[in-house]
C-alpha cells in the first residue's frame, strides 16, 4: 500500500511540475495533476482488458487439441 501511495504522489508531482513548466499557472497545474492520474487509471483499466483478451487468444492457439493428447505424448 505504501508503494502505491508513493507512486501516486510521484505521479501527481510530475504532472504538476510538467504543467507548471509549460504554463506557469499554479491553477492549471493543480487541475492537470488532479485529473491526469484519474484519466490514466481509466485508460489503464481498458488497456488491461485488451491485454487479457490478447493473452487468452495467444493461450488458446498454443493449446493442444484434447483428441491429440496421446499423439503429442508418444
Amino acid at each position: 500500500m505504501l508503494k502505491t501511495l508513493t507512486f501516486t504522489l510521484m505521479h501527481f508531482c510530475i504532472a504538476f511540475g510538467v504543467t507548471y513548466a509549460l504554463t506557469g499557472s499554479v491553477a492549471a497545474s493543480g487541475l492537470v495533476a488532479a485529473i491526469e492520474p484519474l484519466c490514466n487509471s481509466v485508460g489503464f483499466y481498458f488497456h488491461e482488458k485488451v491485454w487479457q483478451r490478447f493473452e487468452r487468444r495467444q493461450q488458446s492457439t498454443t493449446e493442444r487439441p484434447k483428441h491429440a493428447w496421446l499423439h503429442h505424448h508418444a
